[in-house]
């Protein structure tokens, strides 16, 4: 079970009680039944109505992004130059890939050994972007300076890391990385391959494990050696590439010839290092909106005619429905934000996030929760209920015939507590794209745990222009289907 299941799975357990209570508070049968089964609206018995909804802009920051990088998460390498609307990204990774046991020692003596090549080999995952532009990748050697743990997650907003020593450098297409690659003793497929200086492979192959000094003698030794490696991607590209750092394709190959039998007898194998249960890792994203739309809205103060939202690291909007509080009590059957993607052809190499989410600041607690009744987890899995609570999209056309996707968040049972009681309150809402996200879980009077909730699949990829909430061919709003009491 990963940091994230986990974490998911005890804020679960602890909350399990508040999902009973709320259960327990049905406001009637019709309410709770037409959540699901909505009445044909025949403006006799059913209406239906649309309620404008304002939205604003802003972006995430290190002060208010804790998101930290698990090596069990999928890894982002690369660069993305030309986004047109979002701009900027540069991920790079920093890991260490060192032998499974020590004391270790190459097979053979080592004043037999001699160096072929030595290459970092990375399990490719997949790749987010346009694939066809072409990268380099540098590899660097990581300051003895630096402190590198490995029981330490660090902040993907964060690079306090420093280097200079260049290993090696490699530039390739990111679409052929899933090619089949046949080298010696591994013949497989999806595979970043980087060959480094012998040099370096050469100092790899003398170290020995002598003593209690020897750089194989043990893992806190082998770190005063080698601290680690640093991905970087140089100006070009325009796509970031997803690797698995414990994955089986991820290691370094040490391939040496030696004397088997006799000097006129030689022999070629290969050890590698791979990624253990003692390696540190980190992967740093920046994000970059310098000239685009989404820097020109953030911290905007007047309602934009458009909504950017990025995976983290990335932005947000909040969403105000101040008709909401005017409202007169009557029996909602369905009440959901609709948030229509406004097309761009961009859209086509950089694609919308798997979730969006929608939660809500509470004034009461200073902090976002998520939202009261409609927004559940099933505490015997820990599992929620995202593809009913509407986070993922569903396929549409808009008016020019343009592919797009729309979003139907069911905010249903929230409404109805808030016309029949005001009791919670009318929240402004937060509606984003988080990997993870802290957020406080559970009915607003009652018993709640903060819980590290689980969103997105992966950070980094999918980002959308949505419409907002002024008049225009398209805009976000709220949807009620509803009786009159």
């Amino acid at each position: 079970m990963n940091r994230r299941q986990l974490a998911l799975l005890l804020g679960a357990i602890i909350t399990s009680f508040v999902i009973l209570f709320s259960a327990c508070k049905k406001i009637n049968s019709s309410t709770e039944l037409g959540t699901g089964l909505i009445p044909g609206v025949d403006n006799i018995t059913t209406f239906d109505t649309t309620i404008d909804v304002q939205a604003f802009n802003d972006t995430f920051g290190i002060v208010n992004d804790s998101t930290r990088f698990s090596y069990t998460d999928e890894a982002f390498l690369g660069r993305i130059n030309s986004d047109p609307i979002f701009g900027k990204t540069d991920a790079r990774l920093f890991f260490e890939l060192k032998p499974s046991t020590y004391k270790f020692a190459f097979a053979n003596k080592s004043d037999s050994l001699f160096l072929d090549s030595v290459v970092l080999i990375l399990d490719y995952h997949d790749s987010y972007g346009d694939t066809t532009v072409q990268q380099t990748i540098n590899v660097y050697e990581l300051d003895q300076s630096n402190s590198f743990k490995p029981d330490s997650v660090y902040l993907v907003r964060e690079n306090n890391f420093t280097y200079s020593n260049l290993l090696g450098s490699k530039t390739f297409v990111p679409n052929t990385l899933s090619d089949s690659v046949r080298v010696f003793l591994d013949t497989t497929k999806n595979q970043l391959r980087i060959r480094l200086n012998n040099s370096f492979g050469t100092r790899l192959l003398n170290y020995d494990s002598t003593g209690t000094s020897g750089a194989y003698s043990s893992d806190s030794v082998f770190r005063t050696f080698f601290k680690g490696f640093v991905l970087q991607s140089m100006n070009t590209g325009n796509a970031v590439m997803g690797f698995d750092l414990s994955g089986v394709n991820t290691k370094l190959g040490i391939y040496y010839k030696y004397y088997a039998g006799g000097v006129s007898n030689i022999d070629t194998t290969v050890t590698y290092f791979t990624f253990t249960s003692f390696s540190s890792s980190a992967n740093y994203v920046k994000r970059d909106y310098s000239g685009t739309p989404v820097a020109a809205a953030a911290k905007v103060i007047t309602p934009a005619p458009f909504v950017y939202i990025q995976n983290t690291p990335g932005t947000f909007a909040v969403i105000k429905i101040p008709v909401l509080s005017g409202l007169n009590n009557r029996v909602i059957h369905r009440a959901e934000l609709i948030a229509e993607e406004a097309y761009d052809p961009s859209d086509i190499t950089f694609p919308v996030p798997t979730y969006l989410f929608l939660d809500a600041y509470d004034p009461s607690i200073s902090r976002y929760r998520t939202i009261p009744y409609d927004f559940t987890i099933d505490p015997s899995t820990g599992t929620s209920n995202l593809g009913s609570f509407g986070a993922f999209p569903v396929n549409s056309v808009d008016g020019s015939g343009n592919p797009i996707k729309v979003w139907h968040i069911n905010i249903s049972r929230y409404v109805q507590h808030l016309l029949t009681s005001g009791q919670p309150p009318l929240y402004d809402f937060r509606l984003y794209s988080p990997f993870i996200t802290p957020v406080q879980y559970g009915l607003p009077t009652e018993a709640t745990s903060i819980i590290n909730l689980p969103v997105n699949p992966t950070m980094v990829k999918g980002r959308v222009r949505l419409a907002g909430g002024t008049p225009g061919p398209q805009r976000m709003k709220l949807r009620i289907v509803y009786s009159k009491l």
